[in-house]
């Protein structure tokens, strides 16, 4: 998978899966905008990538916001000279242990906000884009709770479903103008806000680890491996896929 011509713009870019993601795309040689709402953990993704030889830029963005998307989409092409592919990846799991009698109302809309409008948002501009240009690639971080249902957190299983929808009707409305739109859809994979989220209930960690017929965890890096499969000319049959990366948890 050889991106060295190509220029990859992410969201949710300052830690997990945003950043294994932005590194491994800058190791397969492509330029790199990192984003995120946290500019402190962008910029350290874009540090780690120039330590290891690779050219990122990094800058804060609010993905609820449309003028930001705008401006982080045009940023990208004004540096780099172009836009080839778009990694939406900027989400929040909100209240995973609460049940929908007791979800707070506000907490609903912000996970409704980032994991639904922002993916949103941010094909609309990356698409004005590609249309321009002639093609595109976008691969948005949907998850296997947008495939299934399951026991609490009601908001965030109905987001990840709502992006899984989004990536199959867009997919379609552009699959004759040479771009491509998939969803990568992990299961739990070992981050820091994994850990951060179960830190106070290991009963919770052993059975969500359980839930994964190979027994662990995913990790960042095998997430990322299939974002940049989908996003690589091997894939090029594939628009409108959401791939689970699951450890046989579909099955």
């Amino acid at each position: 998978m050889d991106f060295a011509d190509k220029t990859v713009l992410i969201t949710g870019a300052a830690g997990g899966i945003g950043r294994a993601t932005a590194l491994a795309f800058a190791a397969q040689g492509a330029k790199v905008a990192v984003t995120d709402i946290a500019l402190d953990g962008a910029t350290e993704t874009a540090d780690q990538i120039a330590k290891a030889g690779g050219t990122a830029l990094a800058f804060q963005a609010d993905v609820t916001d449309s003028a930001q998307v705008e401006a982080m989409v045009k940023r990208t092409v004004e540096t780099f000279g172009g836009l080839d592919i778009g990694f939406n990846n900027a989400g929040i799991e909100g209240s995973p242990f609460v049940r929908i009698a007791d979800y707070d109302d506000d907490m609903y809309e912000r996970v409704m906000d980032i994991n639904v409008k922002g993916v949103w948002l941010c094909m609309k501009h990356q698409i004005r884009h590609f249309m321009s240009v002639g093609g595109g690639v976008i691969v948005n971080t949907a998850s296997v709770a947008g495939l299934t249902g399951g026991t609490n957190g009601a908001p965030y299983f109905a987001s990840k479903h709502a992006v899984v929808g989004l990536t199959r009707a867009v997919a379609l409305e552009y699959a004759k103008r040479n771009i491509r739109i998939n969803a990568v859809c992990p299961a739990v994979i070992g981050t820091r806000m994994f850990e951060d989220t179960v830190a106070a209930r290991p009963d919770a960690r052993a059975k969500i680890v359980a839930m994964h017929p190979v027994g662990r965890l995913g990790t960042v890096e095998e997430v990322a491996a299939a974002v940049l499969f989908l996003a690589s000319d091997g894939a090029s049959f594939m628009t409108g896929h959401a791939m689970p990366v699951d450890g046989g948890l579909m099955a």
